[in-house]
């Protein structure tokens, strides 16, 4: 949504409605006043300046910063140290349990978890949602900037030794495809055309159940998809229209949702009588953020609207990493990542 501040006091909705549903992008329209806190940790913003001296400094920051603070011959968002299927040992508590050998389990009457070996040929799969609601941030920066961030990271920890990364980048008014390729030269040409991605206009709601779709087929190599967007889409039955395909692609291949969100889809300041308006539906409503249990009732629908999308995750086998806009994103990632690690390494177990 847009979020305009009315200049005198209340007045009559510009179209009466249902309340606005909490975790709808809310962007700031004219007359509006974006929050900007400090910009350290912040990912650069894309429409301000030159794309490639932003990518640059984007690329430098990444580079610095998850180097530094995660060491290892082989970085990886998937558990253990690659994909394949390797032997069994003896469940300890902390282990994985998405690893346990059920097969060896049922023969032994003892818990089995499998181990992973190397592969240094990933295949990596990235969907990439820019949908209308992206174009919208309170703090640092826009969902939509820190979505490529996002992407430069996974960019980063998978393009090694010979993986591959690929994308599917869906606007809800087009998707593109780029194949995947190895090398760092065909990673950075890929997070530039993803940067050039014509913004989608109004009124068209994203469709990121398509994109997810089109990765089932024809079917791909076993490797790694990485889903980023703020997974708001949902069907007439209020369902996540994108959990069914999700589930699909956790058949052949490891999953991580990287879910971008801003603060004020989570809760609303007391700044007077608001104009929201939806940029994917194009409705228009006037918002009492004076009134504290609106207020309230925002903030408990937007807290359970985030746990649905949480659990739908849950049950399609993903991942979940949680980026937000009024947060040092780099060490969310780091965070994420090191607990990965020590999750496929044994855990408890070490």
């Amino acid at each position: 949504m847009r979020l305009r501040r009315r200049s005198g006091g209340a007045a009559a909705p510009e179209q009466a409605g249902p309340a606005p549903t909490p975790g709808s992008g809310i962007d700031p329209g004219a007359g509006g006043h974006a929050v900007t806190p400090g910009s350290g940790g912040a990912p650069p913003r894309f429409a301000e300046g030159p794309a490639d001296v932003l990518l640059q400094r984007l690329e430098l920051t990444v580079r610095r910063r998850l180097d530094g603070l995660l060491q290892g011959d082989h970085l990886g968002l998937v558990p253990g140290s690659g994909t394949e299927a390797g032997d069994s040992r003896s469940y300890h508590p902390g282990d994985d349990v998405r690893r346990m050998d059920w097969p060896v389990t049922a023969r032994t009457q003892v818990p089995h978890v499998r181990e992973t070996i190397a592969d240094r040929e990933l295949e990596t799969w990235a969907v990439v949602d820019l949908s209308a609601s992206l174009d919208f941030g309170t703090a640092a920066c826009t969902k939509r900037d820190l979505a490529i961030a996002g992407l430069a990271a996974v960019s980063h920890l998978t393009v090694h030794g010979g993986n591959r990364l690929g994308a599917v980048v869906t606007t809800g008014e087009r998707v593109d495809r780029y194949p995947a390729t190895a090398g760092r030269l065909a990673a950075d040409r890929l997070l530039r055309a993803v940067v050039a991605t014509p913004r989608a206009e109004g009124g068209r709601r994203g469709d990121l159940a398509a994109a997810l779709e089109s990765l089932r087929r024809p079917p791909r190599r076993r490797g790694l998809v990485v889903v980023v967007s703020d997974f708001l889409g949902s069907d007439a039955s209020g369902f996540p229209d994108w959990e069914r395909p999700l589930r699909g692609l956790r058949a052949r291949h490891e999953l991580l949702a990287i879910e971008v969100v801003d603060p004020r889809e989570l809760e609303l300041p007391d700044v007077g009588l608001l104009t929201v308006v939806d940029p994917e539906s194009g409705q228009t409503l006037e918002v009492p953020t004076g009134d504290a249990a609106f207020r309230t009732r925002f903030a408990e629908g937007a807290a359970a609207q985030r746990r649905a999308i949480a659990a739908a995750l849950r049950r399609a086998g993903a991942g979940h990493l949680q980026l937000r806009t009024d947060r040092d994103w780099l060490m969310d990632v780091v965070r994420f990542v090191a607990d990965r690690r020590r999750a496929g390494s044994g855990g408890a177990s070490r």
